[in-house]
């Protein structure tokens, strides 16, 4: 198991509790715990640190993208006789969320490439295999995602600097494993997305934000009220850490301006219907805005789906011809559905945008509330706009539902 936890008032870190995303969390009362990809870079750390120098680091410390350092225990290791491999695993730990992978054993396999091979990962027994596209992974590439595959190169160079690897940069195979992972996939939606034969190796900070539908629109609750209290005229809702970073770089809001507001868009909503504020960004993933255009208030996968059907009709709307459609309609993900129209040249993006903006005002019921809403992709590109509209002003055009 994990044997610190972050630093601050929150998952974050951030130290700071007079608003924003580190005293909303704080103010759940909940204990954060750690992704697979940061137990995958702990056990990979430990695994390379071994094959280099005959000694296992335990625990191993590793550096999450926030600056947090937390330590991990090592569950099990594996020295192969000449270090020709190297095997370390962790216990991953999600706090108090109600995580299918807590207490999963999650392995990392090293084994030495020739000088300029870089760093090759390899999907073990339990990980999955993407096999259809529209996902951050190209087809027939282990399901570990970009964020913590570039976290383990990481630190897999530092390692090879400081125990004289083959230079700058680690030239090793990297296996991850998850002990049991293709039974506990099954309880995820990665079969339905075509990531076959286990888990997902995921996480863009490392950390696990516990999940509490009570105490997460609560800590909405509090953050309006001290983004009012603070005076603050312009408020951001976002669904994560990659979109609140957006959501700072077009607006240059301040910390207790923002909402980290998960997959509660209904909550943010109703809450500043009752308590306004001048302007409401929303800010999210594609994918989940899209559930919000189709008038979802609740973005959480097991509640709401992507409607492709619907994101079809949208692009029509948008000029796509008939083939276009039915291709955007068989789509295997939203995002290959932005793809697609957008190799084509029709806005999705922005026509989502759109009408989340408009299911938002009309949640708002006439509230004196602005609202425009960004959507992004999972590199944080904004991938579709709309531009403020307060009630009153004419809708955007929804297809019927």
């Amino acid at each position: 198991m994990a044997e610190a936890q972050p630093q601050g008032t929150g998952p974050q870190g951030t130290g700071k509790a007079a608003g924003g995303r580190g005293a909303q969390l704080a103010h759940t009362g909940l204990r954060p715990g750690w992704t697979t990809g940061a137990c995958a870079t702990a056990a990979s750390t430990a695994a390379y640190t071994a094959l280099l120098t005959g000694e296992f680091p335990d625990p191993v410390t590793i550096t999450l993208p926030k600056g947090q350092t937390p330590s991990f225990a090592l569950a099990v290791e594996e020295l192969a006789p000449g270090r020709s491999t190297a095997m370390a695993g962790v216990v991953k730990d999600a706090g108090d969320d109600p995580d299918v992978t807590h207490g999963a054993l999650v392995r990392a396999t090293v084994r030495a490439l020739p000088a300029g091979s870089g760093v090759v990962f390899k999907a073990g027994a339990g990980v999955g295999t993407v096999t259809r596209p529209g996902l951050p992974l190209d087809v027939g590439e282990p399901a570990i995602n970009p964020v913590p595959r570039q976290l383990m190169r990481e630190h897999l160079a530092e390692v090879a600097a400081r125990h004289g690897g083959t230079g700058a940069t680690a030239d090793v195979e990297v296996e991850i494993s998850v002990d049991h992972g293709e039974e506990i996939a099954r309880s995820t939606w990665n079969p339905r997305l075509g990531i076959l034969g286990g888990l997902s190796i995921l996480g863009t900070t490392g950390i696990v934000v516990p999940y509490s539908c009570s105490a997460w629109i609560d800590s909405i609750r509090r953050g309006v009220d001290v983004a009012r209290a603070a005076g603050r005229r312009h408020v951001a809702g976002c669904t994560g850490s990659t979109s609140e970073k957006v959501a700072v770089a077009l607006h240059h809001l301040p910390e207790d301006a923002l909402l980290d507001m998960g997959d509660f868009a209904g909550a943010v909503l109703k809450y500043i219907r009752r308590h306004p504020v001048e302007r409401l960004t929303i800010c999210g993933g594609f994918a989940k805005l899209s559930k919000l255009a189709a008038g979802h208030l609740d973005l959480h996968s097991a509640r709401s789906q992507v409607d492709k059907g619907f994101l079809a009709e949208l692009a029509r709307r948008g000029g796509a011809d008939e083939a276009l459609a039915g291709a955007v309609a068989e789509a295997n993900t939203g995002l290959a559905a932005l793809q697609l129209c957008t190799a084509a040249g029709v806005p999705l993006g922005d026509l989502v945008a759109a009408t989340a903006r408009d299911e938002s005002l009309a949640v708002l019921r006439g509230a004196p509330v602005a609202v425009d809403v960004i959507c992004i992709d999972r590199a944080g590109m904004v991938v579709g706009r709309a531009e403020p509209r307060g009630p009153g002003e004419d809708r955007q055009g929804s297809p019927q539902r």
